[in-house]
């Protein structure tokens, strides 16, 4: 595994699917294996976040010593770097294969990004700090990869589209997973939230005046009576416009081809 003082000398270079760990002697503790140590990290990340898994809690929560947990990893980043790639292993893979053409595959991988980050919050803040190689999320990514060279952009063009596609999908996806944790740690649901947030700065004469521009935009938000359907409905144009443009720009590469050859 990766030492810590590795990975503050050589970040760039530092990945627990970089190592080969030496097989140790003798048998782990009973009843352990990386797949529950896995498992139980993912589970307490869902419920407390990034900021309070440690390899103390992790002990305790499974019932063993922290220094079983050295039988399996050497540091919380193994941990957490195990964890990511399980959870990249939620996506479907084989809805994407079956969704046919290179715009219905993007949608299917989009959905499926948005409801993984939507589902799991510590992933957002985690997918920018560590090589992200591990075989599920490889097989993600060609599956991005593969989606993308479809639509018959150019090589050069092709990571600026899958990055106008897919950072969208993770700023949405990190927005609507904070809101909905906002929620739950206020007590209440993300409709109850929403209406509440919304009518402090509408009620406040200070607000009211700035947010005069915005009255119709807010009002008609609030006639969908669910901000689970809100979400799900700018998502779903917010991706037709990209793959919409996607399909201009395509066409507008083999144009300037053709004009080209003239």
């Amino acid at each position: 595994m990766v030492k810590a003082a590795d990975r503050a000398k050589d970040p760039a270079r530092s990945s627990v699917w970089l190592e080969k760990r030496a097989a140790r002697s003798g048998g782990g503790p009973a009843g352990l294996d990386r797949d529950r140590i896995v498992s139980t990290s993912i589970r307490m990340l869902d419920e407390e976040g990034l900021a309070k898994l440690s390899m103390r809690k992790l002990a305790t929560e499974l019932g063993v010593t922290a220094m079983s947990l050295y039988w399996y990893v050497d540091t919380k980043d193994d941990i957490i770097e195990f964890a990511m790639d399980s959870v990249y292993g939620e996506v479907d893979l084989a809805a994407v294969d079956a969704a046919g053409d290179w715009q219905e595959r993007i949608r299917v991988l989009a959905l499926e990004y948005r409801g993984m980050l939507v589902r799991h919050g510590w992933m957002s803040p985690t997918v920018g700090q560590y090589l992200n190689i591990g075989p599920n999320a490889i097989a993600f990514g060609r599956k991005i990869h593969e989606a993308i060279r479809d639509t018959g952009l150019s090589l050069d063009r092709q990571p600026s589209a899958m990055s106008a596609v897919f950072q969208f999908v993770y700023g949405y996806g990190t927005i609507e997973s904070q809101f909905s944790r906002r929620a739950a740690e206020a007590g209440m649901s993300q409709d109850e939230f929403y209406v509440e947030a919304v009518k402090a700065f509408r009620d406040d004469p200070e607000f009211e005046k700035q947010a005069e521009g915005m009255k119709e935009i807010l009002d008609e938000r609030a006639t969908h009576g669910s901000v689970t359907a809100v979400w799900d409905r700018d998502f779903a144009y917010a991706l037709d416009v990209l793959v919409a443009g996607i399909e201009v720009m395509v066409a507008r590469e083999a144009e300037a081809a053709r004009d080209a050859e003239k």
